[in-house]
């Protein structure tokens, strides 16, 4: 893999839980692999859920500078080139996403939504738990793929994969 950083993207319609996580724990988890983590919303909620705040901050994952935004931000000419586009909800997947800079490799990692969940606290804690655990696996799958030795199509493949398991 080059030293330049590769920069992966993780999108979902609110931008409050789950593709928060993705960008938090991929920038925790990949800083000898040189990734930066984004992540964006098609309709973002404006707010990070609390939540995922305080599942981040109990399992010692940065929360800096995490925030909601729209994906329109990550579209423009001074947006940083994506290497990786992973979508983590089933309806972002299904939106016409814009035209990202770099012609990066998408994936769809569908993850249950755990804001969507119904119930006491205890109820909601466990499925945000759920998805946090999801995605970590994930993206140790991801972080042990031997990315400069993989072609375009392989690598696709692959990610696809991860995203099923």
């Amino acid at each position: 893999m080059s030293e330049q950083a590769k920069h992966v993207l993780f999108l979902c319609t609110g931008n409050s839980a789950r593709s928060i996580m993705g960008e938090a724990l991929l920038n925790a988890r990949s800083k000898n692999r040189a990734f930066i983590g984004h992540s964006a919303g098609s309709h973002p909620a404006g707010q990070v859920n609390p939540l995922t705040i305080e599942l981040l901050q109990k399992s010692r994952v940065s929360t800096d500078g995490l925030r909601s935004k729209n994906w329109d931000e990550f579209a423009r000419p001074d947006s940083p080139k994506l290497d990786f586009v992973f979508t983590v909800c089933d309806s972002a997947a299904g939106e016409t996403c814009p035209l990202w800079p770099g012609q990066p490799v998408t994936a769809h990692w569908g993850v249950e939504d755990p804001a969507a969940v119904e119930g006491d606290d205890d109820t909601k804690r466990k499925a945000f738990l759920r998805a946090f655990t999801t995605l970590q696996r994930r993206l140790d799958f991801f972080l042990a793929l031997p990315l400069d030795k993989i072609d375009g199509l392989a690598l696709k493949q692959r990610l696809d994969s991860i995203g099923k398991s």
